[in-house]
């Protein structure tokens, strides 16, 4: 295993988690629970980390996570769900109405 990360809080722990979950990155949070012992232990002891389960999966996994953290470019226009016809942002990756991921021929 190998510690890809510390995050700033859980909230961001987890959505990093869900990105490379989705992505088939498999990783595990740490840490999740330790901000109750923040002062009885060090601070950058108690940060929320995500380690990878497999190593030869880093540089995937630092460009999605550096793909999340940057958000679409400026200008991107939104897409149509290919499976139920709504309209989303183009920072959404997956569809809020049906559940069905984003696909290239999305437009």
């Amino acid at each position: 295993m190998l510690r890809l990360t510390r995050a700033p809080n859980v909230i961001v722990a987890q959505h990093w988690l869900n990105i490379l979950a989705t992505a088939g990155v498999p990783c595990e949070l740490h840490n999740r629970y330790l901000s109750g012992a923040l002062g009885e232990i060090p601070a950058e002891q108690c940060a929320p980390e995500l380690w990878l389960v497999d190593e030869r999966d880093e540089k995937l996994a630092r460009r999605l996570l550096a793909d999340a953290s940057n958000g679409p470019p400026p200008g991107a226009q939104p897409w149509h769900c290919q499976h139920c016809g709504e309209t989303l942002e183009a920072q959404f990756t997956v569809c809020w109405q049906c559940g069905n991921a984003r696909d290239d021929r999305d437009v």
